[in-house]
């Protein structure tokens, strides 16, 4: 193969086991496509002569096997079909996001506006290590969230208000934690126990139980691959111009302090996390309890 262009120096293109082809892989923020999007997306591979497309993990699309002589001219046809070529090298690649509130009937939060958001104003900016951004409307957290450089979890804090209680047991029933209990006839929340998935909120058929407040917990330096590691809690924030505000902030930290060749998860001590999360909190935390 010739001299990588800039598609390949990027990571929007990766050289395949035939060093001779490359699959492209497309940028697809939170994973939504128009059906515009996705037929232009089905001409380019067929055009370059692909059989089929690949989705990924990270809710992108690669069209496989490509010659990278034409490189070029798909990274334009990509980018005027409105799906560009992603990054996949230290930089922010594609944001991953759940359906959220437009979907999903867990759900705490908008992810999707979010997460298109955040795609607009992070990615592709270059860092020291690759960072992987994802969001979650819950912590049922089905995608992960928790296993990334930086996760936004989406969460309600439940409060039982003054009202008629019947004890008829609903919240119980739905709550997977064991955080309610029927006391003296009506409910009881623990909010020790609770994980804030505002599932009692929803299930309360006389609306005994309330959102308090819905919020984002964000968490920072998770990974998967070989030795799966959790994020650790920085901040929670209750507003979406703070979230973003936040990621600012983790990003131009991340840059400043560090490393290279070397995952977030493995140097948040070296980098002082304790300082940048005290910092944060003061600024950003809310009282969740």
């Amino acid at each position: 193969m010739d001299k990588p262009n800039a598609a390949h120096r990027k990571g929007g293109a990766i050289t395949e086991i035939d060093p001779d082809l490359c699959t492209v892989r497309a940028r697809v923020p939170a994973g939504e496509l128009t059906l515009d999007q996705l037929r232009g997306i089905t001409r380019i591979a067929e055009k370059y002569g692909a059989e089929g497309v690949h989705l990924t993990t990270r809710q992108t699309i690669e069209i496989p096997h490509m010659d990278p002589t034409d490189l070029e001219a798909i990274a334009a046809d990509l980018t005027a079909n409105s799906t560009p070529v992603g990054a996949e090298h230290d930089e922010v690649v594609n944001i991953v996001a759940c359906p959220g509130t437009d979907r999903c009937k867990y759900a705490n939060v908008d992810t999707l506006t979010l997460a298109r958001t955040l795609d607009e104003r992070f990615f592709g900016r270059e860092e020291p290590m690759k960072v992987r951004i994802t969001l979650t409307a819950c912590p049922n957290g089905c995608n992960n969230a928790l296993l990334n450089e930086i996760g936004i979890i989406g969460r309600v804090l439940p409060e039982r208000i003054t009202g008629i209680c019947t004890g008829c047991g609903s919240c119980v029933e739905y709550c997977r934690e064991g955080a309610i209990r029927i006391k003296n006839g009506i409910s009881v929340l623990d909010l020790d126990t609770c994980v804030q998935c505002g599932i009692c909120v929803k299930s309360c058929p006389f609306n005994v139980i309330k959102a308090a407040h819905r919020h984002y917990q964000i968490r920072v330096g998770g990974r998967s691959g070989r030795h799966p590691k959790i994020g650790q809690e920085l901040v929670m924030v209750e507003k979406e111009e703070q979230v973003i505000e936040v990621v600012d902030k983790i990003l131009y930290w991340i840059y400043r302090r560090g490393r290279g060749k070397k995952l977030l998860a493995d140097q948040l001590d070296e980098m002082d996390f304790t300082k940048i999360k005290t910092e944060i909190q003061q600024a950003f935390q809310i009282s969740v309890e």
